[in-house]
């Protein structure tokens, strides 16, 4: 008695089989896989191929949804970095990122804050340089790359005020060039906004960013290390 599995193997160590029984082809019928009917053989192979070019057309249109969802982030990126680029002061800088974030990403809900400044002398406004603890120090230090997900450290929440108990998800990226400065916290009261399997590949571009925009202002001006020389 013959197994399936002997046909099988007989078929594959034989590929020419059917052209030399082309009537087999014809004789042959196998059930629909929808309408549950008997088909041929080829009739069987142009479903199989239909099913094919159906999915590869799925995938094709997954594809370009994501190329012209991602040319979307890239323009809002693009604007952002204009506008930070443009800023001369915090102010405008700390302006330009809420606005951007606000009205090009949706994201309401922004926190920022700095720590370790090398320009002692700057007036930040509140509350970007209120103090913050040592352990979110230490958690920003210990970051490589940007967190999202529902879970944020109570001081951290405490940034949003009376929002933090309606807030869901979090994404917490550390802002650092030789060493870690500061943190920018994004937030939303949807638990999909920013969720633990999301690319951070932009929010590692968008903490690139800021940290080299405000590294930039925080820079000794060279008109006053000139100044101070001659004294």
């Amino acid at each position: 008695m013959t197994t399936p599995e002997e046909v099988v193997q007989y078929l594959r160590a034989h590929p020419r089989f059917f052209e030399e029984h082309a009537d087999l082809m014809e004789s042959i019928r196998l059930p629909h896989p929808y309408e549950g009917r008997a088909i041929s053989i080829n009739e069987r192979q142009v479903v199989m191929l239909r099913d094919k070019n159906s999915l590869l057309q799925d995938r094709l249109q997954e594809l370009i949804d994501i190329g012209e969802r991602n040319d979307i982030i890239g323009d809002k990126m693009h604007r952002l970095a204009v506008a930070l680029l443009g800023s001369d002061t915090f102010a405008e800088t700390l302006h330009g990122l809420q606005y951007h974030l606000c009205e090009d990403f949706s994201i309401p809900h922004v926190a920022l804050r700095l720590w370790q400044l090398d320009a002692p002398d700057l007036q930040l406004p509140a509350p970007v340089a209120d103090p913050v603890s040592e352990q979110v120090r230490i958690l920003a230090m210990g970051m490589t790359q940007p967190y999202c997900g529902p879970q944020a450290a109570d001081e951290i929440r405490q940034w949003f005020g009376k929002d933090a108990e309606y807030l869901q998800s979090f994404a917490i990226i550390p802002l650092k060039k030789q060493r870690n400065f500061g943190l920018l916290v994004m937030s939303s009261p949807e638990v999909e906004r920013f969720y633990p399997d999301m690319g951070t590949l932009y929010l590692e571009r968008l903490g690139e960013l800021v940290s080299s925009t405000l590294a930039r202002l925080m820079a000794p001006h060279p008109g006053t290390a000139a100044h101070d020389s001659s004294a």
